[in-house]
């Protein structure tokens, strides 16, 4: 049995050692927005909010996360669109839309950690992988957001 908690809501996860993160967001808890993308948390579609920090779910056992607090892109913005969110519809990021919720759990974590990233640390943070290639509109949403960065941490 795994206790944590999941968008503000105490959970309890009855799931058999190693199972990912992933699995247990999705199949068990109904919260389908974090996507399985590679499998080996290369491409960040299933990026997740852990205490605060991105990690990609699709590798991370469930028991690592007993005790802590995670963070879907369904939670992200509490009770409305999280200004990244926002920003990322102002700039028409999404194509097909499978990697955004990891594109946006990234650049939330990377501004909520350091909200005037230099070009190198926003290269050396945005892993992600959008094979629609909207590298473009994400970067103009990114800095943005650098623009702006205290209503991005205000969230």
């Amino acid at each position: 049995m795994v206790n944590f908690e999941v968008n503000g809501k105490q959970v309890m996860a009855d799931i058999e050692e190693g199972t990912p993160l992933l699995w247990v967001l999705r199949d068990d808890l109904g919260l389908t927005g974090t996507k399985f993308g590679c499998g080996i948390a290369q491409c960040g579609a299933c990026t997740v909010h852990v205490d605060g920090e991105a990690k990609r779910s699709c590798l991370l056992p469930v028991e690592e996360v007993e005790g802590k607090h995670v963070t879907t892109i369904e939670g992200l913005g509490g009770d409305g669109l999280h200004p990244i969110q926002q920003l990322w519809i102002k700039h028409q990021v999404p194509q097909c839309g499978y990697c955004q919720s990891g594109m946006i759990m990234a650049t939330a974590a990377l501004f909520h950690e350091n909200q005037s990233p230099s070009d190198e640390e926003i290269l050396a943070r945005m892993t992600n992988i959008c094979r629609c290639g909207t590298y473009p509109r994400i970067r103009a949403a990114i800095e943005e957001a650098r623009a702006g960065a205290k209503k991005v941490l205000a969230a």
